[in-house]
């Protein structure tokens, strides 16, 4: 636990922004480069005792499991909890004020209330994959990740890290389709946090607009997707993605691993492979059995 606490503070580690020192947030799923030189987190080999709940995975739709006593995952988010987009070198994250309960989500497999510390996303260098999860061994072109941490049982999100009821993290697949108004927004923003270590304001923003209307999820038990690989989050992946448009998708493409002065590097492939299911169970909200064509499991 002293070498997962070490990581977490080396990870955590202050960066310099606009505003002075900040923590990095990212908790529940920085990344690193698919096709290039590994990220300076992934250089380390850190021992993982058990690492029987890795993440992220495969989602093999007929082979999860309908639980009728999962709950419907009721979010509620104060807009003026929004404070900051972040690129941080690994993604750009949205993050807020998690001081209080105005931005929670409970029920779902949740037995506590959780909240809201931060949003970002993963995305590929073309639109063939991009998701850290996946559905049938089918990419989408990115995937949201919205981190909560379980307030009623730690003191901190840092603590919350570190234990296996820590986080939960709603999962939502992004795929081709029509613009979407609320993502705008946020793509309008990216500009200016096109470097690394680079912070803006940003405020009165819901992020409940990037979440599907349809209440249908999958739930399992996995960690953090970098180092200190953590154990601690429940994940809900939402079955159904929300659309986007190519020109959004490109928008993050923009955006770069590196700092002013650098040699420029596309903030890409910002996604970790996937990691076997060992023996969880990944259980439904929904009957597997009312599977769609597969056509419509594609980006």
């Amino acid at each position: 636990r002293r070498a997962w606490a070490a990581a977490v503070a080396s990870s955590s580690s202050s960066c310099s922004s606009r505003g002075g020192s900040r923590r990095c947030s990212l908790g529940a799923c920085c990344s690193y480069r698919l096709r290039d030189a590994l990220h300076p987190l992934w250089q380390s080999p850190l021992t993982i005792p058990g690492g029987t709940r890795q993440s992220p995975i495969n989602i093999q739709w007929r082979d999860s499991v309908y639980d009728p006593f999962l709950k419907p995952l009721k979010i509620s988010y104060d807009p003026t909890t929004c404070l900051h987009i972040w690129n941080n070198g690994y993604s750009f994250l949205v993050e807020f004020d998690d001081s209080t309960d105005r931005s929670i989500i409970v029920g779902g497999p949740l037995e506590n209330q959780y909240r809201l510390k931060q949003f970002h996303f993963h995305w590929g260098a073309i639109n063939d994959w991009g998701s850290e999860h996946t559905v049938d061994s089918k990419f989408y072109p990115a995937e949201l990740h919205l981190v909560h941490w379980n307030a009623v049982e730690y003191p901190n999100f840092e603590e919350a890290v570190m234990e296996g009821n820590g986080l939960a993290v709603i999962g939502v697949f992004l795929k081709l389709g029509a613009r979407h108004e609320g993502l705008q927004t946020l793509v309008d923003a990216l500009p200016a946090v096109r470097h690394k270590d680079t912070v803006i304001e940003f405020d009165v923003f819901d992020p409940s607009c990037l979440i599907p209307s349809c209440p249908d999820y999958w739930t399992y038990a996995g960690s953090l997707t970098t180092p200190p690989l953590t154990e601690s989050v429940t994940w809900i992946i939402k079955k159904k993605p929300i659309e986007v448009d190519e020109d959004q998708l490109e928008a993050f493409r923009t955006l770069l691993f590196t700092s002013d002065g650098e040699e420029e590097r596309r903030m890409v492939d910002n996604f970790r492979p996937l990691q076997p299911l060992m023996n969880r169970t990944v259980r439904s909200s929904f009957h597997p059995q009312l599977r769609p064509h597969a056509q419509q499991l594609s980006p």
